[in-house]
């Protein structure tokens, strides 16, 4: 198994650009045969690309007309899929250290406009107050429409301390909404923690990238070593998490799981993008890492009352660990329906620097369910403070030519949750007139000083006293 997660290189499980795994992938050569030549299609091909060179208005590079071929084959296959030049690929291999340069935004397209996933925690446009669902229109005073993807992001990346101002239309705003942001190198800290009153624990996952399993097997000894008594309850968030790296989440599912369980498996037409990953040390200790992490966890950590929270904007690996904790009972997973991006990129780099991001598989959570254009149904519902419209609420269903959902038809971003998971437990409704700093972290705080959704959770645990969760 080692061999073969080792092999499967750079998988891509986040929406963001700046997310990928460090693994190796098979040559091309090594994949199933292909076909016979597409040669009327080529031919077509070859005809355009000689009457543009001949007859265009201005002269063309052959470069870019290749470069832009390209890109549109990829990004004509699904939202996730790109082609990267040089530098793109530079910044995503730099990025998953937990540190570059831009605005701290995961974003996709919609209808030639840039659209918000989610904001990045401590970044400039979480703290200029940019939601999930926020449709880009321009940057300073050139429109987006027109440009691709890639083309968007590097305008909003750029040197440190260098202002952009964006122009925004929200769902319910009656006009655009203009806002200028100062660029930052974004230092995502990828686990907080905090004891959050006795015998009650809080960690927030706020993005996987190398070393998050690791990291928070550190903030687990700490809250427990500062706990005084037993540990009677464990909050999970994954809110706005926009995913990342496979085997971090597979290590931060181990280390609420026993030992061997399955996490999460995928399935593709090639033999690597087949695994079968459970929580042991050979599916999440990668790059040389001998000594196991998760080894000296305190025993308690395996069945102490658990709650995870999740919602639209957790995305991709925060789709995989909630779904494993929420099969095996592990957790009762509370807050709204997740993105649905259960789908598996491998970033393919080429000879000349450059590299393809290419959708290779779908994963399926422990009962086999496929979370793609589905997304994560919470066991609680928590009011999340918006229109009860879903169409307010971006979704991977909602991204234009997403890959369908083999597990059930792909009319609706609706998915079910597994049966027995019911819970005699009413929320309380979301209180009114909530000043909106207050719902954000303070400079140097963990978690707000009203955070409904974090104080449902401890009630509900509360609620539960001394009973375990247990596992299947």
């Amino acid at each position: 198994m080692r061999t073969k997660l080792q092999r499967l290189g750079l998988i891509m499980l986040g929406v963001s650009l700046g997310v990928m795994i460090s693994l190796n992938f098979s040559a091309v050569a090594q994949r199933e045969a292909l076909g016979p030549l597409p040669v009327e299609e080529l031919r077509a091909f070859t005809e355009v690309f000689g009457r543009i060179k001949s007859d265009y208005v201005d002269p063309v590079e052959d470069k870019k007309l290749i470069t832009e071929a390209i890109t549109g084959m990829l990004a004509g296959l699904d939202p996730h899929s790109a082609y990267l030049d040089q530098d793109e690929f530079r910044e995503l291999q730099v990025s998953t250290q937990g540190e570059f340069g831009g605005l701290g935004i995961e974003v996709g397209m919609e209808d030639g406009f840039v659209k918000v996933i989610s904001p990045i925690d401590d970044s400039p446009a979480s703290r200029a107050g940019i939601k999930a669902g926020d449709l880009i229109v321009k940057f300073d005073e050139s429109s987006v429409k027109g440009m691709t993807l890639n083309d968007a992001v590097k305008r909003m990346r750029g040197k440190p301390n260098t202002p952009i101002t964006l122009t925004i239309v929200r769902k319910g705003e009656s006009k655009p909404i203009v806002v200028t942001l100062t660029r930052a190198v974004i230092k995502l800290q990828s686990v907080k923690s905090k004891l959050f009153e006795p015998g009650y624990a809080y960690f927030r996952v706020t993005q996987f990238q190398e070393h998050t399993g690791e990291t928070l097997a550190n903030a687990i000894q700490t809250v427990f070593k500062q706990n005084r008594g037993p540990m009677r309850g464990i909050v999970l968030d994954l809110r706005n998490d926009p995913g990342g790296l496979l085997n971090d989440a597979v290590a931060v599912s181990a280390a609420f799981l026993p030992k061997s369980l399955l996490v999460v498996y995928t399935d593709g037409r090639t033999e690597d993008a087949k695994m079968y990953l459970t929580a042991s040390p050979e599916n999440y200790l990668l790059g040389g890492v001998k000594k196991d992490y998760l080894a000296n966890l305190p025993p308690a950590i395996k069945n102490v009352p658990m709650v995870v929270l999740v919602n639209s904007g957790s995305v991709s690996a925060s789709e995989i660990v909630a779904g494993a904790l929420q099969d095996h009972k592990r957790a009762v997973i509370m807050g709204t329906q997740t993105f649905g991006k259960g789908s598996v990129q491998t970033i393919l780099p080429l000879g000349n620097g450059t590299a393809i991001k290419l959708t290779t598989a779908r994963y399926y959570t422990p009962n086999g369910r496929s979370i793609q254009a589905k997304g994560i149904v919470p066991d609680i519902a928590l009011d999340d403070g918006t229109s009860s419209d879903a169409n307010l609420k971006l979704r991977e269903a909602d991204l234009i030519k997403h890959l369908t959902n083999d597990r059930a038809e792909d009319k609706a971003p609706v998915a079910v949750a597994p049966t027995g998971n019911t819970f005699n437990f009413t929320p309380a409704p979301r209180p009114k007139d909530v000043d909106e700093k207050d719902t954000k972290p303070e400079p140097g705080e963990v978690v707000a000083k009203s955070d409904y959704e974090l104080s449902q959770a401890i009630t509900f645990l509360k609620s539960r006293g001394a009973v375990r969760t247990g596992t299947n």
